[in-house]
């Protein structure tokens, strides 16, 4: 009888092998995801599009991520994964391999976040090339649809109240925090007009790889968005170097006046997001983003 672990051994290569066409020759756990090593010398890892809770079936989750890689690889900027073979249940992409953070490379970062975000997208909330509308951020649903803008407005009623209800309908947060935030966000400055920028959209730290050659970013919710977000969202667990990251941002591309005043505003989606799926305290943070 096999254990566990040899069942996801087995329930693994046979995807992975269809995929890529190459034969596994070796398989190991890292969570959510396998790494193999396939018989040509390569290390790729695997990732099941069946492990979300509730909603849209599994292709939805391969088909967002799979089109997010490309789209953000398309700006020929930040480093990310190439996507060796995706279906309806599996994506298969490059692994990246161990390096470690450095000023050299958050410089890098900086530049090359800058370029990618300039590469910028149809509208605020417009999906990927290829994607679905329903997407995920982590093990949450996410809708992506194109908004005339402006980008308040889109944040407001596509990103703020849905996760805010979200949380409030799973026990996180209370109707009185939810009114506080809806009342509050609104009237916040937005600062200046800025086109939709390509956003990974989960930008936090664990999906910033430090590999050989430089960061190198996994995990995309990407979309059409305002810059500010992704940069924000780099802030909410810290990054090494971070200061550094923004400072060759800022010398690459200048942000608008005001930007570390807006902060707050942009880390509300993620918060709410975490206030969601995980409860504890991030419904007060949230609140205190914004109040």
């Amino acid at each position: 009888m096999k254990d566990g672990r040899g069942a996801q051994r087995s329930r693994t290569i046979e995807p992975v092998e269809r995929l890529t066409g190459h034969a596994v020759v070796g398989t190991r756990s890292l969570g959510s995801v396998t790494r193999c090593s396939l018989d040509d010398g390569r290390e790729v890892v695997a990732k099941s599009g069946d492990t979300q809770r509730s909603g849209a079936g599994p292709s939805t989750r391969v088909a967002a991520e799979a089109a997010g890689l490309r789209w953000l690889a398309a700006a020929e900027a930040v480093a990310v994964p190439a996507v060796l073979g995706a279906d309806d249940g599996w994506l298969v992409t490059e692994a990246v391999a161990s390096g470690s953070s450095s000023r050299e490379a958050a410089e890098g970062f900086g530049r090359s976040l800058a370029a990618m975000h300039a590469a910028g997208a149809p509208a605020f909330g417009s999906p990927p090339p290829g994607g679905p509308a329903d997407a995920w951020i982590g093990d949450a649903p996410m809708r992506n649809e194109a908004h005339d803008g402006p980008w308040l407005d889109w944040y407001v009623e596509q990103r703020v109240l849905p996760y805010a209800r979200l949380a409030v309908d799973r026990g996180a947060m209370s109707g009185d925090q939810a009114a506080r935030i809806e009342s509050a966000v609104g009237r916040l400055d937005p600062g200046p007009d800025e086109p939709p920028a390509r956003l990974h959209g989960d930008l936090w730290s664990g999906n910033v790889l430090w590999g050989p050659e430089g960061a190198v970013v996994i995990d995309p919710a990407a979309h059409g968005g305002h810059r500010e977000t992704d940069l924000a969202m780099l802030a909410v667990f810290g990054l090494p170097h971070l200061e550094t990251v923004l400072a060759a941002y800022d010398e690459a591309v200048p942000l608008a006046a005001g930007w570390r005043d807006r902060v707050g505003l942009h880390q509300l989606f993620p918060l709410l997001v975490h206030a969601a799926l995980f409860g504890g305290g991030y419904a007060d943070a949230a609140v205190r983003t914004v109040t």
